[in-house]
């Protein structure tokens, strides 16, 4: 799955850290753990990974194609943690973080930098993703995307 014994997200070997979260054999304890999976995913290209881990609701809006082609058209070259907020409220955290890539569809020397604060949410014990920039067509007395059961305006609105 993977030539090098390090992981993508910079914590140590891929067998100990991502691989198993990727794998199905352990669920992200807490949302900084499931961002560097995503990451290491994405660095990886485990398309499937990064859709089952964005929240329940959003998964059927996610353009597949779109993540694959993004993942493999760039050479993922650290990541780097800026803050991780734990507790927003009793099932909401933060993770602000920048990705470091270069476009290998751009001649692949200029390096990039993905800065990003995203949030997730824990539905079941397990940490889920909340995509901002799915077009979806949601009112706030819906149910909540994340599969919750509390109105959307009551839950995850706030964060997206």
């Amino acid at each position: 799955m993977i030539s090098s014994p390090n992981c993508p997200c910079g914590q140590g070997q891929y067998a100990a850290c991502c691989q198993p979260l990727h794998l199905k054999q352990q669920f992200a304890e807490t949302a900084e753990q499931l961002m560097r999976s995503r990451y290491s995913a994405f660095a990886l290209q485990q398309i499937d990974y990064i859709l089952e881990t964005t929240a329940l609701g959003q998964q059927a809006s996610l353009d597949r194609a779109a993540i694959a082609d993004w993942s493999q058209s760039n050479q993922w070259l650290k990541l780097e943690v800026i803050q991780h907020q734990p507790k927003l409220d009793k099932t909401h955290s933060l993770v602000e973080f920048k990705a470091h890539y270069r476009d290998k569809n751009n001649d692949g020397k200029q390096p990039h930098i993905h800065h990003e604060i995203s949030h997730f949410v824990r539905h079941l014990q397990r940490w889920y993703f909340l995509d901002p920039t799915l077009d979806m067509q949601i009112t706030m007395k819906q149910s909540c995307i994340c599969g919750s059961g509390k109105k959307f305006k009551q839950c995850c609105a706030q964060f997206i």
